[in-house]
């Protein structure tokens, strides 16, 4: 039996979390083609037969411009210190830039097991497939291509992560598959409609703070009662929309959502609420629930 955390880098969009729900069978982590979707370090475990690996999302790397982006970079970087491999998620479609390499170099320099996967293969050109592999050859690291949405050399993949991890018995339980708890979920669920459906900064500047998660007596419906906090007036008026259409969408959306992630009916009651500039507080930062620790 072989055993590990295994933290999954790489930059914005890369489709880290895409792959991470499609390996671990269910959705552990939203997923929007947005930067910045993932905030926090989420697990997902996935269990076979002589192994159990608990992927641990990280934000995407990118150019911090807030302090709420600067405490998801350290993020990354510390958790990518504190594993037993690392999984280099990048976008071969977009090909690969000196950029890429250089970050590559930085993971692989840790010192601990490290593996590069290509993603989006299945909207790759073979010839560019085949140049990029070429290209990333003098890295020397391992590089598995692969396409998550058509479930593509997933196999190999497995076979090379679990060969690197350290024997030992199972991290979780086999009914274990994230160490998020409900509660979290449908906040995550809540910001990913709302990535999904507004453009440019809007979304970016969002909160959830769920203020009531609970379940009746009857045990068939949950009350949810959540603020949707934004960093400016005119971002509140458009999330909430002409005759508050557009949040009655987006909500709409999200209990649809909820309630199969629940498996109950949802009563949903949201609030658009502003704070200026809140991802440079730390005050409001820790109280949103991003550490910066």
């Amino acid at each position: 039996m072989r055993s590990g955390y295994i933290a999954v880098i790489g930059r914005a969009n890369a489709g880290k979390s895409t792959l991470i729900n499609v390996l671990v069978g269910e959705k552990v982590a939203i997923v929007s083609p947005k930067p910045q979707t993932t905030r926090e370090r989420i697990l997902g475990v996935m269990n076979g037969e002589d192994f159990q690996i608990a992927f641990v999302d990280t934000p995407g790397l990118y150019k911090a411009d807030n302090r709420l982006n600067s405490v998801m970079q350290k993020l990354a970087n510390d958790t990518a210190q504190d594993v037993d491999g690392i999984l280099y998620v990048l976008d071969v479609h977009e090909g690969i830039s000196e950029a890429d390499k250089t970050l590559i170099e930085k993971y692989k320099k840790v010192g601990i097991p490290f593996t590069l996967v290509l993603t989006k293969t299945d909207i790759t050109s073979e010839t560019l497939l085949i140049s990029e592999m070429k290209n990333l050859s003098e890295l020397g690291v391992d590089v598995v291509p692969i396409s998550a949405r058509k479930g593509k050399n997933l196999k190999e993949l497995i076979k090379v992560l679990t060969s690197k991890l350290p024997e030992g018995e199972k991290i979780f339980g086999d009914d274990v598959i994230s160490d998020r708890s409900e509660k979290f979920m449908i906040s995550e669920i809540m910001r990913e409609k709302i990535l999904l459906k507004f453009d440019k900064e809007i979304p970016h500047g969002v909160a959830i703070v769920i203020n009531v998660f609970k379940l009746r007596d009857d045990k068939k419906v949950y009350d949810i009662s959540l603020d949707i906090v934004c960093e400016k007036p005119n971002h509140k008026a458009i999330l909430i929309g002409k005759g508050g259409s557009a949040i009655k969408e987006v909500s709409s959306f999200a209990r649809s959502d909820m309630e199969k992630f629940l498996g109950k009916k949802v009563f949903l009651t949201t609030y658009v609420k502003v704070k200026e500039d809140w991802r440079n507080s730390a005050t409001l930062i820790r109280q949103f629930g991003y550490s910066e620790e």
